[in-house]
């Protein structure tokens, strides 16, 4: 049941996780998201088929102890940014901070949701409570999904955004050879995401960030 909670933030977290990338390189001299019809919250043109359906299913029906997502990357071309190598790492950049602004939103909404229908109860068991309860569970769950989603897409491993901020700053040879791992990383990703120590690493570092998020969360309820 926790999944149906997750994926309609995680479609929404990864849609504003893509138009925050073209919309930032739009700002910087490239329009090729825009006139490619990416800086859109329709998200039929985001959706990678492998990404966001195939990968996603899978690990939920196997009962996966991780989860991966992620859309169609958005095309930008570096050759039209006004400064390639430094508007490449804000590019990359912008779009795990978009995760953690959507999880303050998800936070915030959090709270005024209590505030409107009332903390959990699991003692009533009315419909009219289970969907306030649902409401609850999705906008608060989509702060770890989004603080997650943050710290993989900054993990230096081809194509996500991590490396491409890291291919930006390694010499261009060097850079070159890393950008080549291209999609070939994902299979790098998936066992690496496995390893206990990475997961222990990963799992104590959405902890922490987790902490401002909660203390937001007291302070306001």
């Amino acid at each position: 049941m926790e999944y149906l909670y997750i994926l309609p933030v995680l479609l929404f977290s990864v849609i504003v996780h893509e138009i925050s990338h073209g919309w930032l390189a739009l700002r910087l001299g490239d329009p090729t998201a825009r006139d490619a019809g990416r800086l859109t919250f329709n998200p039929i043109p985001h959706l990678d088929l492998f990404g966001s359906i195939i990968l996603p299913a899978i690990l939920v029906f196997t009962g996966s102890s991780f989860f991966l997502a992620w859309a169609k990357p958005v095309p930008v071309n570096p050759a039209n940014l006004r400064n390639p190598r430094r508007d490449d790492v804000l590019v990359s950049a912008v779009g795990p901070f978009s995760n953690l602004v959507v999880g303050l939103g998800c936070a915030i909404m959090f709270v005024l949701s209590i505030h409107i229908l009332g903390a959990p109860d699991p003692q009533n068991i009315s419909v009219g409570r289970y969907a306030a309860d649902t409401v609850l569970n999705m906008f608060y769950i989509g702060i770890p999904v989004n603080i997650a989603l943050a710290l993989f897409n900054l993990l230096p491993i081809p194509p996500l955004d991590g490396s491409h901020i890291l291919a930006s700053i390694l010499p261009g040879r060097l850079s070159m050879m890393y950008r080549q791992v291209g999609f070939a990383g994902i299979l790098i990703l998936v066992v690496v995401m496995r390893l206990e120590p990475v997961r222990i690493a990963f799992g104590a570092a959405q902890s922490a960030l987790m902490i401002p998020y909660n203390f937001l969360i007291q302070i306001l309820t």
